[in-house]
């Protein structure tokens, strides 16, 4: 796992799941809350805000893979954090098969059959093949599309709300859509909360993002809110817009009913653009783009979905929750392929009986048990360990004898508590299969514990290489130049150790590589942010040992020189740096500017990868930071140090 996702990313990651539901959850919800439907998603947007907020507070304090499964592994057992991360697992799987489903509706625009089986499903399944691909390449891709198609789909919504407001909006016609105690029923309204909860779960994909986030104490705070805001809004003015185009009638039957809930069920937000009045071909390039937006925020959720897969995977992985055949790492990308492949091949075959509801009722049942979970162990871990370091603390919170109540966590449960609740009691089917979902994982999860002699409750953690130094001298001086890897993390935990231990100075340095076309001087704010938040996390490492620190950001035009020029000036005694990854056949060893400072260095030189160096072998399951080499000058190999 490298941190290269900014807050950015992660909002629109976290944005590409919870923001794309509103193209299907608006119809669904709809088709049961009727009138009501603006009130049930701002009742359920109140839940999810609570929701966020707890798991800022947990993430922020365990910045780690798994979500409310971390939560619960720090709160009660391992037990408790594998029934967390199997519910999280089948949130992933009906992601990804809702999300890829809905694509092929949208793009009926353009091909009718697309709306109706069998081609709804083919597309769908293509769709999943097609981001699976991309995710077993690397998440870097991956949040690269997740930020370009998401800041998109948000100026196009923020536009079709206004153009709404203006066009469609009006009070009255909201006010009388509502029937109260018969259109909607009462039994129908919680049947349409348990539905809005599925447009609000999306906060997952950060929490299980945050292996890979930059600086997470800052990142992930941000990216939440970001994420809770826009949704709010969006959520807020969006049915109300929907409802005043396409109001609630009065069928010959007596029953009431809306099209968002049955002509438009497949793709409202098509539904709403109708009403707009266009027509000829403003009308066809209107439609068009919204059908091909909504089907791009829908791969977006689909993809934040495999994200989710991936990214739990790994982390039960690391905890030894999954057997090694499941969690194994490609070998080229260093990604969980085997899950991946597993998860997204049962998220397919879960889309083809093509049932929505059926699928949403389900990823309730797992949403709402993992996000229970998650409110607990923050209540939990608020009372029993309140000395435990919390970066961000959420509010409000109540004092007792002493100890901090989290308000915002014991409405959060009784939120989800009760929609998980609803869900056993209401909907039959998502209850049995979710039930047998939880009840297979378990009995899988503790015939695999017994296997390997592990007690199910006991936390069991992959080892990881620890990088030590064997010198024969006493360093007074080491220079960690910074980039965003595991190694380098790891390169500066070892120094911040051999600091503590022999009182010797740190000075960590990051360099911004300036084009040739600027002067040396030249301002580069992102770049120069992005490089101070680099060394604070590397600061904060090197900090847990007791090591003091001293960084600065260093400007160059070429990194590798700069690092030996730096190292001249302080006149270090040692350069401890970290490689990005496996070198390909064709370029330089360990890469140029590890090779450029393996020539040229003044000093010795430590290094290590994420990976096993070319011909070389690695028996770790999970990418432990291995040591390649390290050297002097090219003349003196035999003083090298071993690390």
């Amino acid at each position: 796992m490298e941190r290269v996702v900014g807050a950015p990313g992660l909002w629109a990651t976290a944005y590409g799941n919870v923001g794309s539901s509103i193209y299907y959850a608006l119809g669904l919800v709809a088709a049961y809350s009727l009138g009501l439907t603006p009130l049930v998603f701002l009742f359920a947007g109140l839940i999810f805000a609570a929701t966020a907020v707890s798991y800022t507070e947990g993430t922020a304090m365990f910045p780690e893979a798994g979500g409310s499964s971390s939560f619960a592994r720090h709160a009660f057992n391992e037990g408790a954090a594998f029934g967390a991360a199997w519910g999280q697992m089948l949130n992933y799987i009906i992601t990804i098969a809702i999300s890829a489903f809905f694509v092929p509706h949208y793009l009926g625009v353009f091909w009718e059959p697309l709306k109706s089986n069998p081609w709804d499903i083919i597309a769908g399944i293509g769709v999943v093949a097609l981001l699976a691909l991309l995710n077993i390449v690397g998440i870097r891709e991956a949040a690269k599309l997740n930020l370009g198609l998401a800041i998109l789909d948000l100026g196009t919504q923020i536009l079709l709300v206004i153009v709404g407001l203006v066009v469609l909006f009006s009070p009255t016609t909201v006010w009388d859509n509502i029937v109260w105690g018969v259109a909607p029923t009462w039994t129908n309204v919680v049947i349409g909360v348990t539905l809005a909860m599925i447009a609000y779960t999306g906060i997952e994909t950060i929490s299980n993002m945050a292996e890979e986030a930059q600086v997470p104490e800052r990142t992930i705070p941000a990216s939440i809110r970001a994420t809770v805001i826009t949704v709010l809004v969006m959520y807020a003015l969006i049915p109300m817009v929907a409802l005043s185009a396409l109001p609630v009638t009065r069928q010959a039957d007596g029953t009431y009913a809306t099209e968002l809930g049955t002509t438009y069920a497949g793709d409202p937000i098509l539904g709403i653009v109708e009403q707009f009045g266009f027509s000829g071909a403003i009308r066809d390039i209107v439609i068009g783009f919204v059908g091909i937006l909504a089907a791009t925020i829908l791969m977006i959720a689909t993809n934040a979905g495999i994200i989710g897969v991936s990214r739990l995977t790994y982390a039960m992985g690391s905890h030894r929750q999954l057997p090694a055949a499941v969690r194994r790492l490609h070998p080229r990308f260093n990604t969980p392929a085997v899950a991946i492949i597993i998860f997204c091949t049962v998220a397919a075959l879960v889309m083809i009986p093509g049932q929505a509801v059926f699928l949403s009722n389900l990823y309730a049942f797992g949403a709402m048990l993992s996000f229970s979970i998650a409110h607990l162990a923050i209540i939990w871990m608020r009372w029993k360990r309140p000395e435990m370091r919390r970066p961000y603390r959420g509010r409000p919170s109540l004092s007792v004898r002493g100890r901090s109540i989290p308000l915002f966590a014991i409405f959060g449960l009784l939120g989800t508590g009760g929609a998980l609740v609803a869900v056993l009691v209401l909907r039959p089917d998502a209850r049995w299969v979710g039930l047998a979902w939880m009840v297979g994982g378990m009995l899988m999860y503790i015939v695999y514990r017994r296997h390997i002699g592990v007690p199910w409750t006991q936390t069991a953690t992959l080892e990881r290489r620890e990088l030590t130094l064997e010198v024969d001298v006493a360093y007074t001086k080491i220079l960690v130049p910074v980039v965003a890897t595991e190694s380098s993390e790891e390169m500066m935990a070892t120094a911040g150790k051999l600091a503590a231990d022999r009182g010797v100075s740190i000075h960590a340095i990051t360099v911004v590589e300036v084009p040739v076309e600027l002067p040396l001087d030249a301002e580069m704010p992102r770049e120069q942010r992005g490089a101070e938040q680099l060394l604070a996390h590397a600061r904060q490492i090197a900090e847990e040992y007791g090591a003091a620190v001293e960084t600065t950001v260093v400007h160059g035009r070429q990194a590798g020189r700069a690092i030996v020029e730096e190292a001249r000036r302080m006149k270090a005694e040692v350069i401890m740096m970290g490689i990005a990854r496996k070198r390909r056949l064709g370029e330089h060893i360990f890469g140029r500017t590890v090779d450029y400072v393996l020539r040229h260095a003044p000093c010795r030189v430590v290094i290590a990868s994420d990976a096993a160096a070319p011909g070389t072998t690695s028996s770790d399951p999970i990418g432990a930071a291995h040591p390649e080499a390290v050297g002097g000058t090219p003349a003196a190999p035999q003083n090298a140090d071993k690390a």
